[in-house]
């Protein structure tokens, strides 16, 4: 229940409701996040603290008009407390507001596919290979249903979903903006469940993923935050999951939705600020090398073939000069809960383990 919930968060969770803009906006009540509220109380900003540092998730919420003045305010505060600030996640809005500023200086980190539902149900259904996917998973009786906030908070079978999935990854759990955690904080979010009828087991269903939606207030719109899997769901049940979840805020009248951001995606047709070049250097090497710890390029093509009436360009805003190697390490810092250099033999263990997984299987 919300009432359960830490005061600073519920009081977050308020103006998120009214002024929430930026896709990543409710994602501030997750667990782990600190905030900061403006000395009038009609601005939030979550942030995590690393390598000196606050590391903002997403954007100040506030009202436009407001933000130039929540940003100073913001500002002043991180900086008089000796810290420096990067906006990780910045959409338009923030990088309208901040452009040409010399104190500032920033990063395209990818883009987001965003649709009006209306438009991602029409080209999903006239699509023939996305067709061809929803037909796979009906037939081999998959169906999705919406779970209210109480069926599903702490549900032990969610659980064993997402655990399942995290498995599977290249990384250790990930937080900040990517927090697995969002089971136990379903009170404005919807949850939709793919899953089939079984002929064994204490369940006579069985859970084969799920997909959290988080609301994105002032554009009437929803960010798929989550779609967990079981390893071995049927085909096209992923994509039949996420039609069901979208076909039915289109028919509740959303008019904005996102799969969220697709690291270092379409980095050749975004326009973006000039970058320094070991950050130029560091992403060419992420995107040639780092698909053994995280599928940059599949998690692209998977969304893309929803077709996007847009990409929308997310960037990373450092108040500084230039952007520098200690925002990007704070960055790291925040996804990962620790030391990315603590983090690093971890990763490198799994992915190898994982390497020889796949190694086993093709043989």
């Amino acid at each position: 229940m919300i009432s359960e919930w830490p005061k600073p968060v519920r009081r977050a969770r308020d103006l998120v409701m009214r002024y929430g803009w930026n896709a990543t906006a409710y994602q501030i009540v997750n667990p782990g996040i600190d905030h900061w509220f403006s000395s009038a109380g009609d601005a939030v900003v979550g942030y995590v603290d690393r390598a000196g540092m606050r590391v903002v998730a997403g954007a100040p919420v506030s009202t436009e008009e407001r933000l130039p003045a929540v940003i100073d305010e913001f500002e002043k505060s991180a900086t008089d407390n000796g810290r420096g600030i990067c906006y990780f996640g910045a959409e338009a809005r923030l990088e309208g507001a901040l452009h040409g500023s010399p104190e500032h200086s920033m990063a395209l980190l990818g883009a987001q596919p965003a649709w009006k539902p209306s438009r991602w149900v029409e080209k999903a259904d006239s699509y023939p290979s996305l067709r061809a996917q929803f037909h796979r998973a009906a037939n081999k009786g998959v169906t999705v249903r919406e779970w209210s906030a109480a069926e599903a908070t702490g549900s032990p079978r969610l659980h064993a979903v997402l655990d399942r999935w995290l498995s599977g990854r290249g990384l250790p759990p990930m937080h900040f903006l990517v927090e697995p955690s969002t089971l136990e904080r379903l009170y404005d979010r919807r949850i939709f469940v793919a899953s089939r009828v079984v002929e064994h087991g204490k369940n006579k269903d069985q859970i084969l993923a799920f997909a959290v939606l988080s609301p994105v207030p002032a554009r009437n719109g929803w960010l798929v935050e989550q779609f967990p899997r079981i390893p071995d769901a049927p085909n096209g049940t992923i994509e039949l999951l996420l039609r069901e979840a979208v076909n039915t805020v289109c028919n509740d009248r959303a008019d904005y939705i996102t799969l969220g951001l697709a690291p270092l995606a379409k980095r050749d047709v975004i326009p973006h600020a000039l970058e320094p070049r070991w950050l130029r250097l560091a992403l060419r090497w992420t995107s040639a090398h780092g698909n053994r710890f995280y599928n940059f390029d599949g998690l692209e093509k998977f969304k893309e073939k929803f077709q996007p009436d847009t990409w929308e360009p997310i960037y990373a805003i450092e108040r500084s000069h230039s952007f520098t190697p200690r925002a990007l390490y704070a960055i790291a810092g925040a996804f990962a809960s620790q030391s990315p250099v603590a983090l690093l033999p971890r990763a490198l263990t799994r992915a190898v383990l994982q390497e020889l997984g796949w190694k086993r299987k093709r043989n």
